[in-house]
């Protein structure tokens, strides 16, 4: 009895410690090369290099809106880089904002390697760059974050007081995801990341909007609502059409509709409070 106790100790930890490698291939599927730039979309733009608080470099892209006060800062998934995110900059585009979409470290352009720790102080940077550069102030800031992305926003938004969230295709922590995608392994394995969407939403005191498919393959719908119910008034839940990557396109136009009529109460929201 013991030799089969400490065979399946010591095969947990064989299994801990190869997972606990294998976690970052598992998360962060970075492509480095731009195959196209705004400018092929039609879009002015500018290439924007800047630095993070441990000295990483980043490279994003500002697309200004000539008619807009505001500004969308966009936190993207976890596969490949910004020049994959046309179809998306084109709505926001259509929806009246100016868009700031970085790539994180080690994606794209941005040096570095990607991590949860990291991620959150790339997501600092751009903030302190819209701010400190381009002069916007807190709430004309308006925090998106799609998957992945949702988790690097609800974070930075925890700790500003921007204008308002955006949250699309989302989990509440990635413990909830595991336990979800995978409910043995994930109660064997320390998980090397927290990713903990559920604890910042709380920390958020300005409206917060929160999109979800429940046909979503990879993001159970539960954990987004799950995010929507922590989340503080006033708030909003908008229920997709699709899969987890091109859910936002195949909900159109009401998924276009939706985020104006949202962007609207904004002004609203504002008017109020001051």
């Amino acid at each position: 009895m013991t030799s089969y106790v400490i065979i399946i100790v010591f095969s947990l930890l064989l299994l801990n410690v190869w997972m606990y490698f294998q976690q970052p291939k598992m998360i962060f599927y970075p492509i480095r090369e731009l195959y196209q730039t705004p400018a092929d979309w039609g879009f002015d733009y500018e290439n924007v290099i800047f630095n993070t608080a441990d000295d990483v470099q980043l490279h994003g892209w500002y697309i200004p809106h000539k008619q807009s006060e505001h500004v969308l800062l966009f936190f993207r998934g976890n596969a490949g880089n910004i020049s994959h995110r046309r179809d998306s900059i084109e709505i926001f585009h259509r929806l009246g904002l100016n868009i700031f979409i970085i790539d994180y470290r080690g994606y794209g352009k941005s040096k570095g390697r990607p991590g949860e720790q990291g991620l959150y102080q790339d997501a600092d940077a751009a903030w302190h760059y819209l701010t400190e550069e381009k002069g916007f102030s807190a709430n004309q800031i308006i925090i998106f974050g799609r998957s992945l992305g949702g988790a690097v926003a609800a974070s930075l938004a925890s700790g500003v007081q921007a204008r308002g969230l955006i949250l699309e295709s989302t989990f509440s922590s990635a413990q909830d995801f595991a336990r979800s995608v995978f409910p043995v392994l994930s109660r064997l394995v320390f998980m090397r990341y927290d990713f903990n969407t559920a604890k910042k939403i709380q920390r958020v005191h300005y409206p917060v909007l929160v999109l979800h498919s429940p046909d979503d393959e990879i993001m159970p719908f539960h954990l987004g609502e799950k995010v929507f119910q922590l989340a503080h008034q006033p708030k909003r839940f908008v229920s997709m059409k699709g899969d987890h990557n091109y859910g936002f396109i195949r909900s159109q136009p009401e998924y276009e509709q939706e985020l104006a009529k949202w962007l609207e109460t904004l002004s609203k929201y504002m008017e109020r409070k001051f």
